[in-house]
């Protein structure tokens, strides 16, 4: 099994923005697989489906950030799914818009909804897909930063990395993920 979780704000208002880019993934990889998100559970939106004999969860928490872990630790304890089985999607500061990095496992970083994943399935051994979103220029405060829409320059590079950061998970489906890391780092 897999569990993708893409993090972000529920509402119209945060829709588009840096911090939602995790949901933007998400609801790419739906489209790609025919997997509707139409099932609720946990305070989450979610869908299942099953992709060559395996099956797939895409889960988007509607939690808001900061607290993503209340949705996905009771809900992979309901499917019982493995550490293993989870893969975070994610926004990322450190990283420049149209990068993508994946990792086996690691820290937050400073991410507070890794923060609360981590906490919540009690570990921070679990794959992630961070997507760039690059930094805030000047002085303007990182939570204004993250809560804004990409400009229309960047909307372009964006929407091509959500293709690829989807694409990634799909490949992530069927193959190791360290050779999903080797083609897509």
């Amino acid at each position: 099994m897999k569990l993708f979780v893409g993090l972000g704000n529920p509402g119209s208002e945060y829709q588009s923005t840096r911090h939602n880019i995790g949901f933007e993934v998400v609801e790419q990889l739906a489209k790609q697989l025919e997997i509707p998100l139409t099932q609720t559970k946990f305070n989450a939106i979610y869908g299942k489906g099953n992709v060559q004999g395996e099956d797939v969860f895409l889960l988007k928490p509607l939690t808001y950030m900061n607290a993503s872990g209340e949705a996905v630790g009771p809900f992979m304890r309901y499917f019982k799914l493995e550490l293993d089985d989870l893969i975070v999607i994610y926004d990322d500061l450190d990283l420049a818009v149209g990068k993508i990095r994946l990792r086996l496992k690691g820290s937050a970083g400073g991410h507070n909804g890794m923060k609360s994943i981590i906490r919540h399935v009690g570990s921070q051994d679990f794959k992630r897909i961070r997507v760039g979103i690059g930094r805030p220029e000047g002085r303007q405060p990182v939570v204004d930063f993250v809560l804004k829409p990409f400009s229309k320059e960047e909307r372009p590079i964006v929407d091509e990395t959500v293709k690829k950061a989807a694409l990634a998970c799909t490949k992530a489906i069927t193959e190791p993920f360290t050779n999903v890391m080797n083609a897509f780092n």
